[in-house]
C-alpha cells in the first residue's frame, strides 16, 4: 500500500495492525484516513492524522505516523480529541 499524499510506501507496525483489528478498521479505511485526514505535526518526522467518519460512533479516528523511507503507522486511536495547539 502506498500513500499518494506523502509519496511514500506505507508500513504498518504489528501494534497498529492489532489496534486496527480491535477497532474494526481495514486497509481501505486506513488509507482513506491517511490520504484525506487532518494532519498535525509533532515535529519534522512525527505527526498525527485524524478524521471523523459519520457512519462510526467513535469520534475521530487518528493514526500516529513517522515519516522515514516509508510512512510508518505506529498506532491507531479512536475516541480521539485534538489537544489545543500552542
Amino acid at each position: 500500500m502506498d500513500s499518494k499524499r506523502f509519496s511514500l510506501p506505507i508500513m504498518i507496525t504489528d501494534h497498529a495492525r492489532g489496534r486496527m483489528k480491535e477497532r474494526d478498521v481495514d486497509d481501505a479505511l486506513l488509507l482513506d484516513l491517511i490520504e484525506t485526514g487532518t494532519v498535525r505535526n509533532k515535529d519534522d518526522v512525527r505527526l498525527w492524522i485524524a478524521k471523523h467518519y459519520a457512519e462510526r460512533n467513535d469520534n475521530l479516528l487518528c493514526v500516529a505516523v513517522v515519516l522515514e523511507k516509508t510512512l510508518v503507522v505506529k498506532t491507531l486511536m479512536h475516541h480521539f480529541t485534538w489537544n489545543p495547539q500552542s
